[in-house]
């Protein structure tokens, strides 16, 4: 059974940064390809961006293009997603969520295996 925990959340003015992390346990040998979630108050959940099990495959929603970065380092079991140029309308809970995959070139943001509880993100002034 894999478990996530996502940390890194807090207040950050409009234009601060944060950096998320997603530590995760349980792994196989399979490969596990990482996506990060948020869901703003009254919003459905959405895709943010997505990492292969390599690392060397990764997507990005057109909100955040140019603005958020996520890394893996696969030695440490753990995903980031740094966020930079942040706006109000990045404020929610991001949720970081695995998917088992036949291959470590390529990752998704949908049909998620595991599911972290989250951690708020909140872009105010």
């Amino acid at each position: 059974q894999l478990q996530l925990v996502e940390s890194g959340g807090g207040l950050v003015q409009p234009g601060g940064s944060l950096r998320l992390s997603c530590a995760a346990s349980g792994f196989t040998s399979d490969y596990y390809a990482i996506g990060w979630f948020r869901q703003a108050p009254g919003k459905e959940r959405e895709g943010v961006s997505c990492i292969s099990s390599s690392g060397d495959s990764r997507h990005y929603a057109d909100s955040v293009k140019g603005r958020f970065t996520v890394s893996r380092d696969n030695a440490k079991n753990t995903v980031y997603l740094q966020m930079n140029s942040l706006k109000p309308e990045d404020t929610g809970v991001y949720y970081c969520a695995a998917l088992r995959v036949s291959s470590d070139y390529v990752c998704y943001l949908y049909g998620m295996d595991y599911w972290g509880k989250g951690t708020l993100v909140t872009v105010s002034s």
